[in-house]
């Protein structure tokens, strides 16, 4: 029994080790997380929905890039008022998302 809970530990370890996507433990099941990838979209084809979130939540700020995955999330690249810089997530909703 030793050896085989020895074998299996050794098996995923050297499984997310090689792996490029890293594994997630919750409630005894593993998931594995992939990396979004987002394409640059123009700045006038953000949805209304995140352009007045925006101005509600950082007013003052202006997108400077804007980027959209496969499941309609958001990435903005927006200058702040006071000339600082920051990436923000956003679903096509408008709701901020922490990524």
């Amino acid at each position: 029994m030793k050896k085989l809970v020895f074998a299996t530990a050794l098996a995923l370890g050297s499984l997310t080790a090689i792996s490029a996507t890293t594994p997630i433990f919750h409630d005894g099941i593993m998931e594995i997380v992939i990396a979004q990838d987002f394409t640059e979209i123009a700045v006038e084809d953000v949805p209304q929905a995140i352009v007045d979130a925006l101005g509600t939540d950082h007013p003052g700020a202006t997108i400077d890039k804007a980027h959209v995955n496969g499941e309609a999330q958001y990435k903005l690249e927006v200058t702040k008022e006071d000339g600082t810089t920051a990436e923000l997530y956003a679903d096509a909703e408008g709701n901020w998302l922490d990524m």
